[in-house]
């Protein structure tokens, strides 16, 4: 079969949206020379900070910044590079020259011939993109060792140079005869030493400019290994693309709540700069008006906006400004957006979900491309925007500044990516496990990990944050500070902030949950003889299913309560419900029969696509919310109440799901999302008993099964992995995208698309995954089987109505619904006395009717007047 580029597509096709909406991308191959350009670093104008300007992307942020007007790499260890952005080596085969004056600090590489600084030529990333270019950019190396030789690639000069001065290197690419000659020239003191590579290829000399230093990690140290000033290129080789900048205000994401507007601007780490303020400004007729301005948070290094009253109607251009006093001069930096208008009542929500964002497909230009062709009203992500391995170089857990920018590195590059989905329309954004650096999270109220027993399962096990709490607010302040204000703001233990709440936002409520923070960890309530290992049970004879009423939380008493709450409470604009969490609330996945632990996901052998996987069983992964299973089971029952969809991510597994607690579909509807980019591919292959019904037009593995815990579960759609002709196929054949949900008010129901990532929906609007797209009605995500039914409520006299039902015996509110029919016949699940309150949201007048019960022959009509 003949293999296909998704990526090569993907490279060639450029931004459509303005170009203060995007700072758009550059492919390598349409680098074009036609002009003689030249660059000269600026950093002895800036101030000492902690980064080093726009034009510039250092691997790790952490590693580089501005001291004394030069660029310092304060760490020595492998492969620390320093890109500029704004200039790249085009395909002409032209010349070009560069020089940098450097200083080298660390005398204890001093004679290392493996440790070097100097310049990275022509490097390139796994895409056709400068951003990929920059992260991961593998290039033919230049510069200066340890040992005071030069070197181009494996050459090095016989003549050594005194690294006790300051070295001036420059280069100079000569193209003669089908191949480029090289010749690099340092200087210290009066010392002068050249070395000449002949026979380059062209080839080798296209992609991005980068400085370079790098110790071997055996010799790896805190120590800062050089420092770098007066970087010169010039040549006719060279691109510029000015507008390939990237900060010092990387990105901004907001919502719109109940006329409330609250948005955070991600800038760069410039809080060493006094004096600096962050303005929100709108723009009106053809001017900018600050409206508000913000400090800089020191940590997350974000500025938050609120204002409340907000009542415009239309969209409204918005920018973050910032004025940073350089040396020479003051400049001023903006990023423009768009606060939309909302949808109004009578129009479909849109809404993109996403989740689980590895760096496999990073810069994952094709995902907002794509995106931005279904034009959605608003964007959830909805956990793991990044993994600890985001960027290649893991992550740094202390010194507590240092792991606040290690966070930072990978959280820049997941706005790098993703920032014009959300650019113009509202965002939810929540963390999940990952995002706080662990692989599975069992909060249990915010309780202390201690790490110092082991980063992995040891730490995880025990329950709690490994990281600090101040570290853990600061993640949280970065992704959830713009949502609306928390139900209940108390912290938790160790002083971590919450962040649960409901969002209204085009007649649609969202009730956003915190899986994780209060979740009992297995290891601490299960018995000792399951041997619990990373949430899996290690004992194959211990049945999980017949610890049902162990003592254990999955939301948490907190979340519990701020459920039943929403669950009641609809305001007059809101329509319809939906949850949005970290991951659903059972267990769609298998492995192979007597596996017992999921370690071994990412090397099973990816199918055929229609090849059905025998001998799989249910997993009992206790990181997913099928377990604590009556915790599930408790949060199950007050979502139904509200007719509400659920949304999640996490499970790197995208499903269409109905809940059932007591029977079968008794419950609502939850879309599990496909990850953007998938590390972990999991796969939902069950054996199949004879006499199985699948869901209509669906595969064998759709209908109604249990989970691994027990949990009722009706599995309509199912995207496994499988072979997809594509590559890479790390990226292609995991069953990565993203969903779209679309509710439509006036039919009151949800259609729901789960597409791949690199399928075009307007060129291709069948390329979704099988078994999508599917639309669920709002009644149905109440579907347990009716007792009988009350008296029939006569609704024309009453505007916008919502109708609730309370059973008297218990007090407990049944459900609550806001009705678009003139008639209405509550269902009731037992032969007690009901109570039915009817209110007009519009001119929020009330009537009760007590003492009702079930209608057998006589069918009674309530007429309800709320004038009377």
């Amino acid at each position: 079969m003949k293999r296909r580029s998704a990526v090569k597509a993907m490279a060639l096709t450029t931004l459509s949206t303005p170009f203060f909406f995007s700072q758009g991308f550059t492919s390598i191959k349409k680098l074009l020379s036609t002009e003689a350009s030249g660059f000269k670093s600026n950093w002895e104008n800036w101030p000492d900070m902690k980064w080093v300007g726009p034009e510039f992307w250092g691997n790790r942020l952490q590693d580089w910044e501005i001291v004394s007007g030069k660029a310092l790499c304060n760490v020595s260890g492998p492969n620390r590079a320093l890109h500029i952005l704004t200039h790249q080596l085009g395909t002409d085969n032209r010349n070009f020259q560069e020089s940098v004056l450097i200083d080298w600090s660390n005398q204890t590489l001093a004679g290392n011939v493996a440790a070097y600084a100097g310049f990275r030529l022509g490097a390139k990333g796994v895409f056709d993109d400068y951003r990929s270019a920059a992260v991961f950019g593998k290039g033919l190396d230049a510069g200066i060792t340890g040992s005071g030789n030069l070197m181009i690639g494996d050459k090095l000069s016989e003549e050594k140079l005194d690294l006790s001065n300051s070295i001036s290197l420059s280069l100079n690419a000569e193209f003669n005869q089908g191949n480029y000659s090289l010749t690099l020239t340092g200087s210290s003191g009066k010392n002068l030493v050249s070395l000449t590579l002949d026979e380059v290829s062209p080839q080798m000399l296209v992609g991005n400019l980068a400085l370079v230093a790098h110790c071997p990690k055996k010799e790896e140290s805190s120590d800062t290994i050089a420092t770098f000033s007066d970087w010169v290129f010039q040549g006719e080789k060279i691109v510029e693309s000015a507008n390939q900048v990237y900060g010092p205000i990387f990105f901004a994401q907001y919502t719109l709540h109940k006329n409330t507007l609250k948005l955070t601007a991600q800038l760069a780490p410039l809080e060493l700069i006094s004096n600096l303020n962050v303005k929100l400004q709108l723009k009106k007729g053809s001017t900018w008006e600050t409206v508000q301005t913000s400090p800089l948070d020191p940590n997350g290094r974000i500025a938050k906006f609120r204002i409340d009253d907000w009542n415009q109607q239309e969209m409204i251009p918005h920018r973050v400004h910032i004025e940073v006093p350089l040396k020479d001069k003051s400049q001023e930096f903006n990023y423009y957006g768009q606060i939309a208008a909302q949808p109004a009542t009578n129009e479909n929500l849109k809404v993109a979900v996403f989740s689980c964002n590895a760096d496999h497909g990073f810069p994952d230009q094709e995902v907002a491309l794509h995106v931005e062709k279904h034009r959605p009203d608003m964007a959830f992500f909805l956990g793991d925007q990044f993994y600890e391995g985001t960027g290649g170089f893991g992550i740094q857990t202390s010194p507590l500044e240092k792991s606040y920018l290690d966070y930072l590195h990978k959280w820049y590059m997941f706005g790098w990516s993703y920032r014009d989905i959300f650019r113009t329309i509202p965002a939810a954004i929540i963390p999940d496990d990952h995002d706080v650096y662990h692989g599975n999270v069992w909060g249990e109220g915010g309780k202390h990990a201690p790490s110092d027993e082991g980063w992995g399962y040891v730490a995880q096990d025990q329950g709690g944050y490994k990281m600090p709490p101040e570290w853990v607010n600061m993640i949280q302040d970065c992704q959830t500070s713009h949502l609306p204000d928390a139900f209940d703001p108390t912290p938790v233990k160790q002083g971590i902030n919450v962040y649960y709440t409901d969002w209204e936002y085009g007649g649609v409520s969202f009730a956003i949950l915190e899986d994780r923070k209060f979740k009992s960890a297995p290891k601490n309530v299960l018995p000792e003889e399951a041997k619990v290992m990373n949430g899996f049970i290690q004992n194959p004879d211990f049945d999980i299913k017949k610890h049902y009423d162990i003592d254990a939380e999955l939301l948490g008493k907190r979340q519990l309560n701020f459920l039943e709450n929403w669950a009641s409470q609809w305001d007059s604009g809101v329509q319809m419900k939906a949850v949005l969490s970290q991951t659903n609330f059972c267990t769609v996945a298998t492995l192979p029969e007597g596996s017992i632990i999921d370690s071994i996901v990412p090397s099973l052998p990816t199918p055929e696509k229609g090849e059905y996987v025998p001998g799989d069983a249910p997993t009992t992964d206790m990181d997913s919310n099928g377990w604590p299973q009556k915790g599930r089971d408790e949060a199950v029952r007050i979502i139904r109440k509200a007719f509400a969809l659920h949304i999640a991510g996490d499970q790197h597994l995208a499903s269409t799901v109905q809940y059932g607690v007591d029977e079968y579909r008794d419950s609502g509807f939850a879309f599990a999302g496909p990850a953007l980019n998938n590390l972990w591919p999991r796969r939902w292959w069950p054996q199949v008993p004879e006499g199985h019904e699948p869901f209509p037009g669906g595969t064998k593995n759709t209908g109604d099964f249990e989970d691994g815990f027990g949990n009722k579960m009706t599995v309509m759609a199912v995207a496994n992995p499988y072979k997809s002709g594509y590559e890479p196929a790390r990226i292609y054949d995991r069953g990565t995208g993203y969903g779209i949900i679309t509710f439509d008010k006036n039919e009151r129901t949800m259609k729901i698309e789960c597409w791949p990532r690199n399928v075009d929906p307007i060129a291709n609007p069948e390329g979704q995954y099988d078994g999508w797209p599917l639309t669920v009605s709002q009644k149905d995500n109440y579907a347990r089987k009716a007792v009988g039914y009350l008296s029939t409520l006569n609704l024309e006299k009453v505007e916008n109505p919502l109708v609730s039902v309370y059973n008297e015996s218990t007090g407990e509110l049944e459900y609550a619904l806001p009705v678009n029919t003139n008639n209405f016949q509550p269902k009731v699940f037992s032969d007690d006395k009901y109570r039915v309150e009817v209110k007009d949201q519009n001119k929020g007048r009330m009537k009760t009717f007590a003492g009702l019960v079930i209608q057998t022959d006589i069918q009674e009509t309530i007429q309800v007047n709320l004038a009377e």
